[in-house]
Order: structure tokens, then sequence, then C-alpha cells
């Protein structure tokens, strides 16, 4: 019998909930022969071999059905209603899996109403504002170390190929090298230009790093958001870095006052998060700002909003990095 296209999504969408059973199913058999090896690594081999799985990923799924079955069972239920898939709850178990067993079920319980009809790059940053949200010192400890552990890693391919990559690099530098290579690229993608976007990319890198201009120098930016308060130390409310997910707030602050720093305010509404009133002005911070608004302002004197918020221009080396706080 051949279905119209209503049904042929609606065949899809119940196969996948019926998937989403049956992997909670498989996660807590892999979550009870944990338990029997009493966490053994030799598991995660075993799975490997039994699912035909690479060894990291058969790792990932293992110390994912622990979570789901001890630390996160709102998680766990939800796939067994078939409105989580397992790729998604291993999201969530990754995202979650730095906090203490206590922290852990409070986000599982702020997460339950979150999840439900989201893509899995939803949920991981669902996951990752609710785990700092949680745990804030511990965010921050957490992205410090993750910082100091930066390292440039070199990958031999097949036929005179390889990789370079940053791992763990700082994330507003990070993601301003790519904006500016994407940039650069998209410049020279011209009507006779017969590379690729990705082959433009990663020519324009290599060349940029080999100490040419990745044919066309211009500043690029990123863009953070933060409130007024959080910027100034009075909370420590998570920032949100356009196009890589919410930081902790203290290396919010960190990328924020850089000795390069530009400020822009801007006031938004507290419930909606829309913009109220954009200032034209940009100026620069001088070091007794903070003290200064601290002892002014202790909230926005704008009838009926909470905070203000700043935009935030940081330059570093040749790059533009636009910060803009909400």
């Amino acid at each position: 019998m051949l279905l119209d296209d209503g049904d042929s999504v609606a065949v899809a969408v119940a196969a996948s909930e019926g998937i989403a059973r049956l992997e909670a199913v498989r996660f807590r058999a892999l979550a009870q022969l944990s338990r029997h090896r009493e966490g053994a690594r030799s598991v995660t081999q075993e799975v490997a071999f039994a699912l035909s799985l690479v060894d990291s990923h058969a790792g990932e799924m293992v110390a994912a059905a622990d979570a789901l079955t001890t630390r996160l069972p709102r998680t766990l239920n939800l796939m067994d209603q078939g409105k989580v898939s397992g790729f998604g709850a291993m999201k969530v178990a990754a995202a979650t899996a730095w906090l203490s067993d206590k922290d852990a079920l409070a986000a599982d319980a702020l997460l339950e109403d979150r999840l439900p009809g989201k893509n899995s790059e939803q949920i991981r940053k669902a996951a990752s504002y609710v785990a700092t949200t949680v745990d804030r010192e511990g965010a921050d400890k957490r992205a410090e170390h993750h910082r100091d552990g930066r390292r440039l890693a070199v990958r031999q391919g097949e036929t005179g190929v390889a990789s370079i990559e940053v791992e763990d690099g700082p994330v507003e530098k990070v993601t301003a090298a790519y904006s500016r290579i994407d940039r650069q690229a998209r410049a020279l993608k011209t009507g006779a230009e017969t590379r690729t976007l990705d082959q433009l990319r990663a020519d324009v890198a290599l060349d940029l790093l080999l100490g040419g201009q990745g044919g066309v120098s211009e500043r690029t930016e990123v863009f953070l958001y933060m409130d007024l308060f959080t910027y100034l130390g009075l909370n420590d409310d998570p920032a949100e870095l356009a196009g890589h997910g919410h930081l902790p707030a203290s290396l919010a602050r960190h990328i924020a006052t850089g000795p390069n720093t530009v400020l822009r305010r801007i006031v938004t509404d507290p419930l909606s998060g829309q913009v109220l009133d954009l200032g034209r002005d940009r100026y620069r911070p001088t070091a007794g700002l903070g003290e200064f608004v601290r002892v002014r302002d202790r909230e926005c004197r704008r009838p009926g909003v909470r905070h203000e918020a700043l935009s935030i221009n940081v330059e570093v080396k040749d790059l533009h990095h636009c910060y803009v706080a909400s």
C-alpha cells in the first residue's frame, strides 16, 4: 500500500518514537551489565564487540547508560515515551557528566519540559545551560581547566593529506578565527572561482597560518550576550556566545574585559529579551567604570526595565570581536 506524504511522515515519527523506546531498553541493559561488572573497563570493549561499535562510541554509550539509570531518570522516562532519542539523551548525559549526583538530578528535573520536540543540538545547548546554572562555581572551574588544556594537533591522513586542529582553544578566539576565515573565503567565491566554500576555507586558513593574507584582509565579529550586572560581577548569570552556546559568568567577564574592549549599551525587556533601546555611541571602559556604575545605578533607571546591557567590541591582534550583552 502506498502512503501519501502525510502518512509517510506519520509513520516516520511513529518509528522514531518506537526506536527511542527500544534505545531506552538498550541503555538499561548496558547499565545492568556495567553494574554486574562493577564498572570494569572491559565492559566498553565487550559492548563494542557485541554491537559492532568503535571503542569510543561504546564507552560513551555505557557512560550514558549509567547516568540515565541513576542521575537522569526523567530524561530516560522521556525516552520511554518516545519524546527524546538515544542520541539526544547522550547529549544530556555528556553535558551533565561533570555535575555531582545531586546537581545532576536537579538539572534533570529542570530539563524535563525543555527536551521534547528539540533536535540534538538544541538539547545539547539546553543541557549545557542548565548544568551551568545549577553549579556555577563548578562551571567556572571546568571552563578554566579546559582552556588550560588547549593544544594544537596534527593528524596524518592517506594519499598526501593531513589535518590540523586547535583543540580546546579559547572559544572567543576560535569563533572569531572561523568567522574571519569564512568571510574571506566567501569574498573569494566569485563567478570564476571553481573551488567550493569548504575548499576555500581550508585554503584561506592555511594561507593565514603560513603568513599570507588569506585572500582578503578584513576584521571579523563574534557576539557575546551578557547582562550588565553579570559584567559588573553583581551576579553570575550565564552568558551566551553566538554560534557556540552558554558560557559561565567568569569566563564571559574574562572575554569582555580585554585591554582593547569597547562598550556599546543596549536596553532589553527583562521578560521577552526584545531590544528596547540601542545606543549609538561606543566607548572604552575606564578602570573605575564598574565601581561608578555600582554606586550610581543598582538597577536600570528606565521605568519598567530591570537591567541594562552592553555591546562590547574587543580587538585581538587584527581580529575585531563584537560582544553584545543582552
